[in-house]
């Protein structure tokens, strides 16, 4: 089986307080076949260099975390503890947040009919929306300006 592209999100929680809210939509995304979590775990910042972890496959089932592991598709064990590090390092102290993997399942039909048509899915770039936006507010600033 060949994975589609792969992405980490962090979704922090300044308070620290997951509450699951995010469940619903996570199902929607992958019901629709737009993502498949394949992993995931749920971080604490406790200190500014020290984080508390645990995979989303061994929450207490009571839990809203576990809400968010019931959804996911497999658990690949992608996500080292150098990585936790470096996603979480601009957390502030006090808060929590989800680090999901997501599988880019939507582009897999695309990828599988341009391998089909001699063709091949090079590279995949993402472009953050902040980023994004940070380029069409200069654009217009730049419009502006000349007008």
């Amino acid at each position: 089986m060949t994975l589609g592209p792969i992405e980490i999100v962090v979704l922090g929680f300044e308070s620290g307080n997951f509450t699951g809210e995010i469940v619903a939509e996570l199902e929607t995304l992958v019901n629709a076949g737009t993502i498949s979590i394949i992993d995931g775990l749920f971080v604490n910042k406790v200190a500014e260099d020290t984080t508390e972890f645990v995979e989303l496959d061994q929450v207490d089932v009571d839990s809203d975390v576990a809400k968010v592991a019931s959804i996911m598709d497999r658990v690949e064990g992608l996500i080292s503890d150098e990585d936790i590090d470096i996603l979480t390092e601009s957390l502030p102290v006090g808060s929590a947040a989800a680090v999901l993997v997501f599988e880019h399942t939507w582009i897999k039909p695309l990828r599988d009919a341009v391998v089909n048509a001699g063709g091949e899915l090079v590279d995949t770039i993402r472009v953050p929306g902040m980023v994004v936006q940070e380029i069409l507010d200069t654009v217009a600033e730049i419009e502006e300006e000349e007008k």
